[in-house]
């Protein structure tokens, strides 16, 4: 990946040309966003009740089953036949959402639920790809 700095200094009436002064970064997004390719997925995130770890409708959310699930990690779970992307509270056994005005769900013992994996990473885009249309 090609960092490209524009900095403007005080006296200088133009530019260089950003070209001129690049710096290359030695790694890859793939590097940076998946640490387990092999036990890694990708989802998109739906509706509100994430917003207040960051995760907003759309976004995409890089999801780690090698990763051990630990108290209040984010996570993705099959509950009761639905993908849900919510908090884990581990010791209560409930499923917390980051916004006001959603409850939290309990994790019964008569419900079906498996944790799918960690988010690890999510990743918002500011224009529409091609490659997310549906």
């Amino acid at each position: 990946m090609n960092v490209i700095p524009i900095c403007a200094s005080a006296g200088i009436t133009g530019f260089e040309s950003p070209a001129a002064d690049y710096l290359q970064l030695p790694l890859s997004l793939d590097e940076l966003l998946v640490e387990h390719p092999s036990a890694t997925f990708i989802g998109r995130a739906q509706g509100r009740s994430m917003e207040g770890v960051g995760i907003f409708d759309g976004d995409i959310l890089i999801v780690d089953r090698h990763v051990q699930v630990a108290d209040h990690d984010v996570i993705v779970a099959n509950y009761n036949g639905e993908f849900v992307c919510k908090i884990i509270d581990t010791r209560r056994r409930f499923l917390l959402s980051a916004a006001a005005g959603f409850r939290p769900l309990a994790i019964g013992c008569d419900d079906q639920f498996s944790v799918e994996g960690v988010v690890v990473r999510s990743i918002r885009c500011h224009r529409a790809s091609r490659l997310l249309a549906s």
